[in-house]
């Protein structure tokens, strides 16, 4: 078993390397002219650097580097070919996405990148044992099924985070979240031997919030780099690893862990209530391009964050609304985990109003009092 303080270290070298060469990254890319530049869809004023995943791919390089050195980290990497092929499918993903901030890429070429690299998980034995279907059952995945699986959930991932990178600091901020409330619950499924190891989840989930961190101080509004493309396809990718190594292994028995269905379907509900809002946005885009008639690939500006700056909020309120939405599913996902105990349903629903009433609410108090100040 992995002591606490050996991720600690490995995420804080992730956090600290990605913010050293993010700046650097920033300073050869204006150099380069691997820029943004502002139009209809883009809040930034002006030209911005939008090859900030070059800093992700160093941080997570040199912190599986620093863990590969460590004793208590052995497990991972000897006989155990798994994070070879994370490493392999982050090379795919990374010049796939570099190409498209610099180049762009077509939308199917797109898609067989993140194949390419979901096949690349297979290969190596990166996928899930079993799936739960919620009341239903566990069903344990033939092996003509896995690659699909693994295509399915890679492609999703990748594609939520991407859509939710429209504000600085929006995917960055609910992928740390996200990345570190999983990072909680893969630990504890582990130290209770709810999850079969070695496992490499934990692992991922720790680096991936170490790289938000890290990037975070230079995205956050007004943004001096953007991740782009390649910064959003790896942050999917390492979401992608470390839930479905977690949710597609922990025992398939663990509703016994406290006789509650919850825990029968929590390997699959959690990951995909802590990455609620990504998710939801995704499914709310492939319905509004659907019915208008679009393709799914189309741009527009009916995403979560551009209906809340609609509403009257600014940039970084906007942020900070959807970061708290990610706070709350992650708490009622990680509260029943932790404690064994129901979470508080009235309590989660009252926090769930107050954020729902700020958010429609409190740009027309605040158009109101300014009106009757100036009345």
């Amino acid at each position: 078993m992995i002591d606490l303080n050996g991720y600690l270290i490995v995420g804080g070298c992730a956090a600290v390397v990605t913010a050293t060469t993010t700046p650097i990254v920033a300073y050869v890319a204006r150099r380069q002219g691997w820029m943004a530049e502002p139009d209809e869809r883009r809040s930034h004023p002006v030209a911005t650097p939008d090859v900030g995943g070059i800093a992700f791919f160093i941080g997570l390089l040199a912190s599986l580097g620093l863990a590969s050195q460590m004793d208590r980290f052995s497990g991972l990497f000897q006989s155990n070919s798994e994070l070879i092929g994370v490493l392999i499918a982050a090379v795919v993903i990374f010049v796939l996405g570099i190409f498209d901030d610099i180049r762009e890429v077509s939308a199917p070429m797109k898609v067989t990148g993140v194949v390419v690299a979901a096949l690349a998980l297979v290969a190596f034995g990166v996928t899930m044992f079993f799936f739960r279907v919620p009341f239903l059952d566990v069903f344990i995945l033939p092996n003509d099924w896995i690659p699909l699986f693994t295509v399915f959930w890679l492609l999703g991932m990748t594609q939520s985070i991407n859509l939710i990178d429209g504000l600085d600091g929006l995917a960055g901020g609910i992928v740390a979240i996200a990345a570190g409330s999983f990072f909680v619950y893969s630990k504890h499924l582990g130290d209770v031997g709810l999850l079969s190891e070695p496992n490499i989840g934990p692992l991922i989930s720790i680096i991936t919030l170490g790289i938000c961190l890290g990037f975070l101080p230079f995205n956050f509004n007004p943004a001096r780099i953007f991740m782009g493309d390649s910064g959003a396809l790896m942050l999917g990718l390492l979401m992608a690893v470390s839930t479905s190594v977690v949710g597609g292994r922990a025992d398939p028995q663990s509703q016994d862990f406290t006789g509650q269905t919850y825990f029968f379907i929590a390997p699959l509900f959690i990951p995909l209530l802590i990455l609620g809002v990504p998710i939801i946005d995704v499914v709310f885009a492939i319905f509004r391009r659907t019915l208008s008639g679009q393709g799914l690939a189309t741009a527009d500006r009916g995403h979560l964050h551009h209906r809340l700056i609609a509403l009257g909020h600014g940039p970084r309120r906007a942020v900070v609304i959807l970061w708290a939405w990610t706070g709350l599913f992650s708490a009622f996902a990680l509260y029943p985990a932790l404690t064994n105990k129901s979470p508080n349903l009235w309590l989660v629903l009252g926090a769930a109003l107050l954020l729902t009433g700020f958010s429609i609410y409190h740009p027309r108090l605040v158009r109101h009092s300014e009106s009757a100040s100036a009345e």
